[in-house]
């Protein structure tokens, strides 16, 4: 899956001002924005920077603060519902805030957990506000927001990473120290950096080439050459993500469908369309056979059909619907042959008979119809009516109690129609 990484400079503060120049708004955004590509996430295709238009499109889009607008605060962790927990880390936070807490963005790192200590990464928002509305507004749907660096987990090594302010050797080098008890950005100049230098072993140093010869002076031994491009892919590897609250991504209708969309048509979902593209194709090809074999079975049981008809009545010439002209010829020769049918009159009235009710008076009236037998018996009870019923039913019969009259007629599906 392809990643763009987007850059967000740090924002204009009154130490990075020039002489005689104004110090431009806090939300000022770049005119052309800083970003990294990566086909899969973890070597850069292509880096640069561009204007909001002409940045290029990614199955994932990030944003990436720098080091100077975070800073990161461990906290005990407040228990309460989501739709408080801002206000009370506001709450918690109060004393170690320098500005309004309208002004500020909460976020909490993966790992922190209601009611344990946990760090919190505080920015400043309406900076990022803009910036997202920005990019949003150029098409770009970011994702995550991820921090340029964050605490080492406990138990980890520190890491030390050489840089320079804006990218030139000429502004000086920095440190940017992340270790288990917070992050630091440093000068080298002085003896700050000096007395909070990691001394346990396994602790890693890199430095941007502009910085290399710098840090490798200062700190006696080689430095892991990392450029900015690298080490911003690097800082997305893990599951941090600070659109938390308020500006956490609202993914509704045709957006959802779109991230979806993107994600499926992806290059690691390759194999996937493939192989479901070939079930698909196997599925349509044994459909299509196993119809083919139906069809075949349903042609030699219509064929068997059709010549038992002709071998048992001879006289039929043509063959339309078998079942049916089976019945009619059946139906014909028991009539020749003066055989009661199922629904005849002496069938009816055996069948009655038999099943008559206990405790029941004569009939008093009959009427017959061509498969129904109409009776004039009054005085059923339910009970009787349910008894003669439960014993005509196993004969394929019916019976039912309409005007004084007891009618009994064959079951649709049972007999000779």
């Amino acid at each position: 899956m392809s990643v763009l990484v987007i850059q967000l400079p740090p924002r204009d503060r009154l130490g990075a001002r020039a002489a005689g120049s104004e110090v431009g708004p806090a939300t000022r955004l770049p005119s052309d924005w800083a970003f990294v590509l990566s086909h899969d996430g973890r070597s850069v295709a292509q880096q640069g920077t561009a204007p909001l238009a002409l940045l290029p499109r990614a199955d994932e889009v990030l944003l990436l603060l720098a080091d100077a607008d975070l800073s990161w605060h461990q906290v005990q962790v407040p228990k309460a519902p989501a739709a408080r927990l801002r206000a009370a880390l506001v709450g918690v936070m109060e004393e170690a805030l320098l500005d309004d807490d309208d002004t500020l963005h909460f976020a909490l790192a993966p790992d922190a957990a209601p009611g344990r200590l946990g760090w919190v990464a505080v920015s400043h928002r309406p900076r990022l506000v803009a910036a997202l509305d920005a990019l949003e507004a150029a098409g770009l749907n970011v994702q995550r927001v991820v921090p340029a660096s964050q605490p080492t987990a406990a138990g980890s090594p520190a890491h030390g990473h050489f840089h320079t302010a804006g990218g030139s050797a000429g502004d000086g080098p920095w440190l940017n120290l992340a270790r288990e008890d917070g992050v630091l950005e440093l000068r080298l100049a002085g003896s700050l950096a000096r007395a909070l230098q990691p001394t346990e072993p396994g602790t890693r140093w890199t430095a941007t080439p502009a910085a290399a010869a710098a840090a490798e002076h200062w700190l006696g031994a080689p430095v892991a050459v990392l450029t900015d491009a690298e080490r911003a892919l690097e800082s997305t590897q893990g599951a941090a993500n600070l659109r938390q609250f308020d500006l956490a991504p609202r993914h509704r209708g045709t957006r959802a469908l779109r991230d979806v969309a993107q994600r499926f048509f992806s290059r690691e979902w390759r194999a996937v369309r493939w192989g479901l593209v070939s079930l698909l194709v196997l599925q349509l090809v044994g459909l299509n056979a196993y119809a083919w074999q139906q069809k075949q079975m349903l042609a030699a049981k219509r064929q068997a059909m059709n010549e038992l008809l002709r071998s048992a009545h001879p006289g039929v010439k043509v063959v339309l619907d078998a079942p049916l002209q089976m019945d009619r010829e059946t139906e014909r020769l028991r009539a020749a042959a003066g055989q009661p049918g199922d629904s005849d009159l002496e069938s009816l009235l055996a069948a009655s008979a038999g099943a008559w009710p206990d405790g029941a008076g004569p009939v008093q009236g009959l009427r017959f119809e061509p498969g129904k037998l109409s009776m004039v018996a009054p005085g059923w009870a339910d009970a009787q009516l349910l008894q003669f019923k439960d014993r005509l039913r196993p004969a394929g019969l019916g019976a039912e109690l309409a005007e004084g009259r007891i009618n009994v007629t064959r079951l649709a599906g049972r007999g000779t129609p």
